[in-house]
């Protein structure tokens, strides 16, 4: 049996970290990172509630999908995170050369 933590996908704006899960934290996120959004939402928590496990409702249905190992999707999860923090930092910093 392998052992997989579970996943969290949690912001913490207000110490500036995201927990991936039992083991992983990004820590020192930002604060224009927070900032970033896509529509009302922040950019890193519309990320991370794309990539949370969901389960359906419906047993019949639930039975196939019960085997998301986030494992498999965790580097990519951290680095789509790091990504989107880059662009907002970066884009910061060209408007306020303008």
């Amino acid at each position: 049996m392998v052992f997989y933590p579970k996943a969290k996908l949690k912001a913490d704006k207000a110490n500036h970290c995201i927990e991936i899960d039992e083991i992983t934290k990004l820590c020192d996120v930002p604060e224009a990172a927070w900032d970033y959004k896509l529509g009302n939402r922040s950019a890193l928590e519309w990320v991370l509630d794309q990539y949370k496990p969901s389960k359906p409702s419906d047993p019949t249905i639930a039975a196939p999908f019960n085997t998301y190992p986030f494992a498999d999707y965790k580097e990519h999860v951290i680095d789509l995170l790091m990504r989107v923090c880059r662009v907002r930092v970066e884009t910061m910093q060209i408007i306020e050369q303008l």
